[in-house]
């Protein structure tokens, strides 16, 4: 798009919306009256799955990419990880995973896939292995 500039997107046969939390049903009012969630305005949902142990892989992968890349720049605010040993890296990335990315897996994030009418449950490699519709 060019600066400035602004694009209309009226009624599309798709719209994909993603976001870990799209699924999340909140809290529902002691008063018993009905609340409107974001999922109510879905047709369709979709939840990519993948072990845990994959997914920690996965993200300290990327942890360390992203220290051989952007966190290079002099005004990240994780410069500082550059800066740490190999070993001190790659603690402080699994303390970040042990003690953020994991609770909030575990608290917020699994916790939705039940209300998904797809499953992709992704591999090592990153391939679908397991795919489960659910029957609406």
């Amino acid at each position: 798009m060019v600066p400035g500039e602004e694009a209309l997107v009226d009624r599309p046969d798709i719209l994909i919306v993603e976001g870990l939390n799209i699924l999340q049903p909140g809290e529902l009012p002691r008063n018993g009256k009905p609340i409107v969630f974001a999922s109510d305005y879905l047709d369709f949902s979709v939840y990519i799955d993948a072990d845990t142990d994959d997914l920690e892989g996965w993200y300290l992968e990327r942890f360390f990419r992203l220290r051989e890349t952007a966190f290079k720049d002099p005004t990240s605010y994780f410069r500082r990880i550059v800066e740490m040993s190999e070993d001190e890296a790659a603690t402080f990335g699994r303390m970040i995973w042990r003690t953020i990315n994991l609770p909030n897996l575990i608290e917020n994030v699994l916790p939705t896939r039940g209300r998904a009418d797809l499953v992709l449950k992704k591999g090592k490699d990153h391939l679908i292995e397991d795919v489960q519709l659910r029957r609406v």
